[in-house]
């Protein structure tokens, strides 16, 4: 007995022991991507390296990680499906998080991932050869998941020297908050910015991120506050981190041991504080350590009030140029959104010369040069009247049959006239019948005479009965009409007329 309940005592530890990293979730699923052995630039060293420690450190946190390297556009394409297909083959409950370190472009306000195979002589050519950011959004939340987090170490600089002079740089903002919830995403520098691969074996994202997820009970949102004061710091504020997120649960990469912080329940909304907060916090503080809370914040309240009380280099500067970045970004993702020559044109009056001015005034030409639909449609119908015809008084009033019109007051119609002047046939008569009969011809066109009906007493108003395959033929006027009949019980079945 003794062996049998050390034994259920050691498997239940060891299922605890498995489910502590993921308490919550059913299941977690994590794709990592490292894209390093580009072929027509310069390899990158170290995304290979990044990609290898975060399957580590995923797998440790209760991940089942699927790992793919320097991925052709077809590879890194089918690996997303097929990561799709294994979210919805787990369920609803599932937790899906992608890491990708390698290459990443904006073109036109758009982001893509660069695959090893590109080779862009010119700007349309990176839609036709990379991976869409957003058609990779989409294909995760086609499926049904409890979260979806997307960690992209992408933001590094545009390494061919073809398109390098007319598109942006880094990438653009992408608001999570516009889509479906639940989903989380991070870059590895602001928006608009590039991002260092860094001297060590990793980059300086990747090296935060692995000590910050490593720490038990740490929200996921908290976890990116010091990766952004890390990198910050290691790049002497060259680099800062940004994040979106619109998830309505907590996430936590490694569950403490109490129960209590396990991923469970709505996470707690935080409210946002405005400028006149954000000072009234800051001031009175030594400016490193007021900068290190604006930028583990990162919101534009944030900065905002920071660089109104501090201008000392360097951090004063820094801030500065943070803030004219992220609101550069947010004002080119609204005229991206709106995509009119107006917006794009609104953009360049406030920003005449950044790096975007050659994109925006490439899209106002586009927009200028794009054929009109409508007045050509008009143009191809214009014989065609835009009043309708005027109708003559004649063909308005009607049919001039003298029996669908209707008579004076006091004068009776055509047809009410023949009614009466008709003499009324008894019940008790058979209806008149033909004086001859008309030679009909067989298939065999042989002559045959069908004989007329035997008489039969007629009852009412004459009755039309013909079977699918018969013939009737009925004259007559007035009420009394004229009918077919085609007598079942005569081998011809032909229909005649009374």
């Amino acid at each position: 007995m003794f062996r049998h309940a050390l034994r259920a005592a050691l498997l239940a530890g060891g299922l605890f022991a498995g489910l502590t990293p993921a308490l919550a979730e059913t299941s977690r699923l994590a794709l990592v991507i490292g894209q390093s052995a580009y072929r027509s630039v310069t390899p990158l060293p170290n995304p290979a390296n990044d990609a290898k420690v975060m399957a580590q450190m995923l797998g440790e946190a209760g991940f089942e990680v699927t790992t793919a390297a320097d991925l052709s556009q077809r590879d890194l394409n089918r690996e997303v499906g097929d990561f799709a297909a294994k979210i919805a083959a787990k369920g609803p409950d599932t937790v899906a998080l992608v890491f990708y370190a390698g290459h990443g472009l904006q073109i036109d306000g758009e982001n893509y991932l660069v695959p090893v195979d590109v080779d862009p002589r010119r700007e349309a050519d990176i839609p036709l050869q990379a991976v869409r950011l957003n058609d990779l959004l989409n294909t995760l939340n086609s499926v049904p998941s409890r979260m979806r987090i997307l960690l992209l170490d992408a933001c590094r600089n545009n390494p061919f020297p073809a398109i390098s002079q007319n598109v942006g740089r880094g990438l653009a903002l992408v608001d999570t908050k516009t889509g479906a919830p639940g989903t989380f995403l991070s870059y590895s520098t602001s928006p608009g910015a590039e991002a260092e691969d860094g001297t060590g074996a990793n980059s300086p994202y990747t090296t935060a991120l692995l000590q910050a997820a490593r720490e038990p009970g740490l929200p996921i949102e908290q976890a990116f506050k010091r990766v952004r004061v890390a990198v910050n710091k290691v790049t002497e504020g060259r680099q800062t981190p940004w994040d979106s997120s619109s998830l309505t649960e907590d996430f936590r990469f490694v569950v403490s041991a109490d129960a209590g912080a396990a991923n469970a329940g709505p996470r707690p909304v935080v409210a946002k504080r405005s400028v006149d907060e954000w000072k009234r916090n800051l001031e009175g503080k030594p400016i490193e350590a007021a900068n290190e809370i604006i930028v583990g914040d990162g919101s534009v309240e944030a900065y905002e009030a920071f660089v109104a009380l501090y201008t000392a280099p360097p951090y004063g500067p820094q801030a500065r140029e943070w803030l004219d970045l992220h609101n550069r970004m947010a004002a080119w993702n609204e005229a991206v959104l709106i995509n009119t020559v107006a917006s794009y044109q609104g953009f360049l009056d406030r920003y005449p010369n950044s790096d975007l001015t050659p994109t925006a005034r490439k899209l106002i030409e586009r927009l200028r040069n794009r054929p009109v639909v409508t007045p050509v449609v008009a143009a191809a119908n214009a014989a065609i009247p835009a009043t309708p015809p005027v109708v003559p008084a004649v063909a308005a009033a009607g049919p001039t049959c003298p029996c669908s019109q209707t008579p004076p007051p006091g004068r009776k119609s055509e047809t009410q006239k023949r009614v009466e002047e008709k003499p009324a046939r008894k019940r008790d008569e058979d209806p008149p019948r033909r004086a001859s009969r008309t030679p009909r011809r067989d298939p065999d066109d042989v002559v045959v005479y069908a004989p007329p009906p035997p008489p039969r007493e007629y009852y009412g108003p004459p009755v039309r009965v013909a079977p699918p395959v018969s013939i009737g033929i009925g004259i007559g006027g007035g009420y009394g009409g004229g009918y077919g009949r085609a007598p079942q019980s005569y081998p011809t079945r032909r229909g005649y007329g009374y």
